[in-house]
Formats: C-alpha cells, structure tokens, sequence
C-alpha cells in the first residue's frame, strides 16, 4: 500500500491509502482506497483506478506511488506544494502482457484521470525488456524528481533502475544506476 497524509480533506480523511486489489464480481486488479483519521482505523472507500477496455493496462492497474503536486521554486530552492496529487502505477497490457509504469493525476485524491504510460519497457535486449514495474517517485533538494523501479529482463532477471524527470518532463533512464537484486 501507499499511505499519504491529506492535508486537503476533511479530518475522517487526514490520511489516505491507495492499495491493489481484485475485485470479487469482475476478477479485475484495481487500486481502492481507503481513508483514516489516525492512520490505524482505515475505512474502505472506493475504486479509484480499473483497467481499460484495451491498452496498457486492459490486464489490470497495480502497485501504486502516490505523491502530492509541487513545484520547484529556484529562488528559495524548496519545493511548494501544490492542489492535486500524481499516482504513479502498474499498468499490465493484454496484448504483450507486459507491465508498464503509468501515469493519473487527481485534484482531491478520489476522482483520478489517467495520463497514460510513463516508463515503457526498454529496447529489446535491454535489462528492462520483459517489464518495468514498482515505481517510486522522490523529489530532490535541488529541484528534481527520480523515479526508482523494478525491471526485469527475458530471462527473468530482476534489477532495480532510477530515472530522472527532465526539464520537458519525461522521464529518462539513468542506465548506470541498474542494478541486481541477485544475492
């Protein structure tokens, strides 16, 4: 699960959890959320992301990475909060069956509209071909964001890879940081 502290909603959703799930009448792996006043009681809300009918995440939406709008302010070099929130999650296509990082954004946390893929997978002999996953998003003191993730390769291979949020906002590999999760 993801765990964020709401500070825009009212006081029974002071903190927000958005988790994977499959739903029992459809079978569809969803992200539900869930709200709290203390961050120990949760309360089940509602679906917040299903899967398309086609596309990138027609198999289902998963393993989520909520974070708070911000923008950078050069001047006093601190990040400023902004309306909104940005989930970054799992999207599994059911035409390669392949997982993809993708993209929503909100204004409360609630309603979400997705933005689509984010991360693909990598080039075909590439360590992060069969898969990218997991995605955790950070921001820096000095104004940029960095995206560490899971990718696997052919032979099911797993590797932890970082990429960076770029000026014209897409996110780009940073290759030399992969590395094994091998013992």
């Amino acid at each position: 699960p993801d765990v964020v502290v709401n500070p825009q909603g009212r006081k029974s959703e002071g903190f927000m959890m958005y988790y994977s799930t499959m739903t029992k009448d459809t079978k569809e792996k969803c992200i539900v959320r869930a709200i709290s006043e203390d961050g120990f009681r949760w309360f089940k809300s509602d679906v917040v992301l299903r899967p398309d009918e086609e596309g990138f995440d027609a198999e289902g939406c998963a393993r989520c990475c909520i974070i708070r709008n911000a923008e950078y302010d050069r001047a006093s070099g601190k990040w400023e909060f902004t309306r909104g929130w940005t989930m970054y999650y799992d999207g599994a296509s059911s035409e390669d069956k392949k997982h993809r990082i993708m993209q929503a954004e909100s204004r409360d946390g609630k309603k979400w509209n997705k933005i689509g893929v984010v991360m693909d997978v990598g080039d075909v002999d590439s360590w992060d071909h069969k898969g990218v996953s997991s995605a955790h998003v950070i921001r820096l003191d000095d104004g940029t964001m960095r995206m560490y993730y899971q990718g696997e390769d052919e032979s099911g291979n797993v590797k932890i890879g970082v990429s960076r949020l770029s000026d014209s906002g897409v996110w780009e590999r940073e290759e030399t940081a992969a590395f094994s999760l091998a013992g």
